[in-house]
This record gives structure tokens, sequence and C-alpha cells, in this order.
């Protein structure tokens, strides 16, 4: 059974608490980046316009020149102004295009510059520690059932809890746990089970 929260209130409360916090934390960001990037999209709207007003115009000239070229005699020297104008048309278009694509990437990048930070310390700092917090309670907990286990708990208390604890348990609590003092070697185990925020069974 995979330990999620601790089942002791203080610990667990904690816990559930600082999960919401990230939530909330995270959300927010996510919030904050979407509307960055709507607002910097708004700078946009000039070449969309832009691109609009070339395309539209290119389309006009270069009918029109289709049309004059079809003169005889003059069609020829009728058509290439308008033909070099809608290619001018074009080119102020394209320019509508790359500056819809220059704003594109602004907004991107402020978005990633802006979501870097609050989402590192989520996914390097609060998230490794959630999950050792899960696999060593989830093991503490399978461990906490029986005799080997209790034994194995024991040991580990021993070794991680302080040493004012360990005397205040039992003067000489490693020669007791040598010597199997079960009284001794439940405590222990569930002084290790408290310190992770679980309740000895």
């Amino acid at each position: 059974m995979v330990r999620i929260y601790a089942d002791r209130p203080g610990t667990g409360l904690r816990q559930i608490t600082t999960d919401l916090l990230v939530f909330v934390w995270v959300t927010f960001w996510i919030w904050l980046a979407t509307k960055v990037y709507d607002t910097v999209e708004k700078l946009a709207v000039p070449g969309r316009k832009i691109e609009g007003a070339g395309e539209s115009m290119a389309g006009g000239l270069s009918e029109a020149g289709d049309k004059v070229n079809n003169i005889p005699g003059v069609g020829d020297e009728l058509a290439s102004p308008l033909d070099r104008a809608a290619g001018a048309a074009e080119a102020l278009a394209d320019a509508g295009r790359d500056q819809q694509a220059a704003v594109h990437n602004l907004a991107l990048l402020l978005v990633v510059l802006l979501l870097i930070a609050p989402l590192s310390l989520v996914l390097f700092v609060w998230l490794p520690l959630r999950i050792r917090w899960i696999r060593r309670a989830t093991y503490a907990t399978a461990l906490g059932g029986g005799r080997p286990g209790r034994d194995l708990l024991a040991l580990r208390a021993l070794a991680n809890q302080p040493l004012r604890r360990l005397v205040r348990l039992h003067p000489d609590a490693a020669g007791a746990w040598r010597d199997g003092d079960d009284s001794v070697v439940q405590a222990l185990a569930a002084m290790e089970l408290r310190s992770l925020g679980l309740s000895a069974r």
C-alpha cells in the first residue's frame, strides 16, 4: 500500500497544506504566463493588418497587370509597373508575416523565462523530496507489520535518531536491541515511524 500522506495529524496536515500551496503556486505561474503570452501576442495585430493589406494590394495589382497585359501593343509596358508594384506589395505582406513571427517567438521566450524558475523549484526541490518521503513511508509501513521489519526499523532508528532521544528511551539502546529486548525494539521502531509521521501499528 503506497503511503501518500502521513497518518499523524500534524505531519499529514503539513503535507496536505504544502501540496495545496504547490498546486496554487504552479497554477498561478501558468496563469501569469498565459496572460503575458496573450498580451504580447496582441503586438502581432499590426503585422496581421500589414500582411492582409499587402496580400490584397498584391492580388489587385497582379489582376490589373494581367488585364492590361492583354492590350495589344502597349500591354507589356503598362503591365510591368503594375507587376513591380505587386511585388512590392507582396514584400509588404512578407514584412507583416515576419513581424508576427517575431512577436510569436518573443511571446514564447517570455513564457519560458517566466516559468523556468518557479517550475524548476517544484520539479527539482519539492517533487524529489515528496517522492522520497512516499517511498520511505511505504517501505516503513510494510516493515512495521512483523518482527523482522520492526528489527530493521529499530536499527534505522539507532542510526538516524538523535542521541538524546535514544538515551532517553534506554541508557544502552544499542545493547538492548542486540539482546533482542522486545520492548526496546518496538519503541525504536515506533520512534522511526513517528519521525516519518506514521503511527506504530
